[in-house]
């Protein structure tokens, strides 16, 4: 099951929500209106509760021990065990949590619930919300901008929030690299609501920051110029593996990396030339229509192995985000001195 998206038996329903557009293999539910966090948590299959006991551990004779320091979570609809090897400082952190997170970063005004769902037995979940307001590319490109938020309750990871533009005309998401600021903040698992405020705080202004940081870089890369021979030497630099990765490969695998990249290059460039939504003014032979060529190939062209490995690699870290903070240096440099040397 490439989507892993889990699906809740006694309700015979997947646990996931959109507003107005089918994804995630056409599962789960698609609805008309932004959802207000109790509606979203219900439409997601979110709505149940976490708990964390402690192990038990069973001796020879028979006799079980109560462990100290070592628990397990379980959901309390459905029983499933979510994660078992748990410390004792580890806190849970109910979904309703991570909702309420949302509502805490602008009181909840304007935030429109676009997303929700939960993978395996429920112990990840992720959120997606849309802010307030867009980033205007040459007045007739919009970006939209988005908080994407995923948790566990497993122990696997901490709380993530994330600030991520996203092209409305072709629905590609653009990762970025703002010098030392980060799109993206790791926040403990805690219930203190004190500390909810403020990291949501933090997130806001991470967001505020980057919007307008943006909003000046992409307006001025719509009016910088850039031939199709860049282009193609551009999406080279920003996709391919460094030079030692393939100097440190015997002869063939090196030949057949080397093979297999060139056709990811060039199924990037045509991309980049020939999409539709490649054509507006602010995109055609400009620097912003090549880095929207890369971030594209990763959302609208390339195959991956299910729903999740493609939000893993496009919004959490993986191969997709990293290729687009590479492309989004080397744009940023082509910009200040007109060369890709």
């Amino acid at each position: 099951m490439a989507h892993n998206l889990h699906f809740h038996a006694d309700r015979n329903q997947y646990s996931f929500f959109s507003v107005r557009e089918k994804a995630w293999h056409g599962l789960g539910i698609v609805i008309d209106d932004y959802p207000d966090s109790a509606s979203a948590l219900r439409f997601a299959g979110l709505d149940y509760e976490v708990v964390k006991r402690p192990n038990l551990h069973r001796l020879e004779d028979g006799t079980e021990i109560v462990s100290g320091d070592s628990f397990f979570t379980y959901r309390t609809d459905t029983g499933d065990v979510l994660g078992s090897r748990l410390g004792k400082d580890y806190e849970v952190v109910q979904n309703t949590d991570a909702f309420a997170f949302f509502d805490a970063i602008v009181g909840g005004d304007g935030i429109q619930f676009e997303t929700a769902g939960a993978l395996g037995r429920g112990e990840r979940i992720f959120i997606t919300a849309k802010l307030p307001g867009y980033i205007r590319v040459q007045g007739e490109d919009l970006v939209e901008k988005y908080l994407f938020l995923t948790t566990s309750h497993d122990g696997s990871g901490a709380i993530t929030a994330a600030f991520t533009p996203v092209r409305i005309v072709c629905n590609n998401t653009l990762s970025l690299a703002l010098g030392d600021c980060t799109h993206r903040l790791t926040i403990r698992h805690t219930r203190d609501a004190r500390l909810r405020l403020e990291n949501a705080h933090r997130v806001m202004g991470i967001a505020n920051r980057l919007s307008d940081e943006l909003d000046g870089i992409f307006n001025r890369w719509a009016r910088v110029r850039i031939s199709d021979a860049d282009v193609r030497s551009l999406i080279r630099q920003a996709l391919a593996p460094a030079r030692e990765t393939l100097a440190g490969q015997d002869p063939a695998t090196a030949a057949e990396l080397s093979t297999y990249l060139q056709r990811i290059c060039d199924t990037a460039y045509a991309y980049t030339l020939s999409a539709p939504s490649q054509q507006l003014e602010s995109t055609r032979g400009t620097l912003f229509g090549a880095y929207n060529g890369i971030t594209g190939y990763f959302q609208n062209v390339r195959d991956y192995r299910g729903a999740e490995d493609k939000m893993n690699s496009i919004l959490y870290g993986g191969l997709a985000e990293q290729r687009a903070r590479d492309a989004f240096r080397i744009c940023r440099s082509f910009a200040d001195s007109g060369s890709l040397s």
